[in-house]
């Protein structure tokens, strides 16, 4: 493995399942589809960041660190699997969370109150901006805080996705072979820039088609230029330097919608399809609009009938249960 030399802490239950999406490939008429499980990661009801976490808070727990402190949106599935690796692990947790506290906790934000993590609310940011502030308040209390990056996605965050395309690569030949396209969604970038590094080390064909989430993912900055400088600061601390330019990169913006968190009638249509097809659900926020870009790529002929499409659901489910509004599927939905 190439991660290998590289401290990780057990927090999930890996291989995650890899199956064929038979129902939906029918309906769709081709080309073949699969699915990566990692909604299936077993922390906090599963989700991506685990794999990230598992190299963050060895690196935390490395440190002598006593807590985690990190940022997210207020359905952020980060801080609820942050939250719950921190109390399997005995860390004090604290999350910044954009918005105002609700009168009710629903979806990921129960889970994270569950978990029994400190809930710091920042009315306009969502992405870390007061960090600085919750760190200096814990030094001064004696402790000693380790920043758990947003969305997870640091070099570190990045490498955990090499050992995923590793992992992946000793499920396919169940599978029949190799896949010539892997779709997710694309948010904080690091999953996007550790799918892009493994699949160069690994010399594989393979096609990483990251479906762009939010409109305002890069900040001030290009988004596509902070995954690729991400992949290249992996590849640095993986001591085998790459040099990527924006040809090495498939970022799709268009499926942005209204903005991050905002529910439209592609992200209902995408979560309906796949629940009616496949028992599999998503959600509002990252697969459920990376599941409607898949679709629309479908749809829209960019795929040959012979190819083998992956869809890599990254999780998040618990947060449909904060956007029963937004959904509105109906009563008797058609495919």
């Amino acid at each position: 493995m190439l991660t290998d030399k590289l401290p990780r802490q057990s927090l999930g239950f890996f291989p995650t399942p890899l199956h064929p999406l038979a129902r939906l490939t029918e309906m769709l008429g081709g080309p073949q589809l699969f699915i990566k499980r990692d909604d299936q990661t077993g922390l906090a009801l599963g989700g991506n960041k685990t794999r990230k976490l598992e190299f963050i808070l060895a690196d935390a727990l490395a440190q002598g660190s006593d807590a985690i402190v990190t940022a997210g949106a207020a359905q952020s599935n980060h801080c609820r699997q942050t939250a719950a690796a921190a109390a399997r692990l005995g860390l004090e947790c604290h999350l910044l969370l954009g918005g105002r506290a609700p009168a009710q906790p629903q979806g990921n934000l129960l889970l994270d109150r569950l978990f029994g993590c400190h809930i710091h609310w920042t009315p306009g940011h969502r992405k870390g901006e007061d960090l600085a502030e919750v760190v200096r308040y814990l030094e001064r209390a004696g402790r000693k805080p380790y920043v758990a990056p947003y969305g997870g996605s640091s070099d570190l965050g990045a490498l955990a996705f090499v050992a995923a395309l590793e992992e992946l690569k000793c499920q396919w030949p169940d599978q029949g072979g190799p896949f010539t396209h892997i779709v997710f969604a694309s948010s904080s970038g690091g999953t996007h820039a550790g799918l892009m590094l493994g699949a160069r080390l690994l010399e594989l064909p393979t096609k990483m088609v990251g479906i762009n989430i939010d409109k305002g993912a890069g900040g001030e900055r290009s988004f596509a230029g902070h995954i690729l400088d991400l992949a290249g600061q992996a590849a640095e601390r993986l001591g085998s330097p790459q040099s990527f330019t924006p040809e090495d990169l498939i970022l799709d913006d268009d499926y942005l919608g209204e903005g991050y968190g905002v529910v439209g009638e592609a992200e209902r249509e995408a979560i309906g399809v796949l629940a009616r097809t496949e028992g599999i659900l998503l959600d509002p926020v990252y697969t459920g609009r990376a599941m409607a870009g898949l679709l629309a790529l479908v749809r829209s002929g960019a795929f040959e009938p012979s190819d083998r499409v992956l869809f890599w659901h990254t999780g998040g489910a618990p947060a449909l249960f904060a956007y029963g509004d937004q959904l509105a599927l109906g009563e008797t939905p058609t495919l």
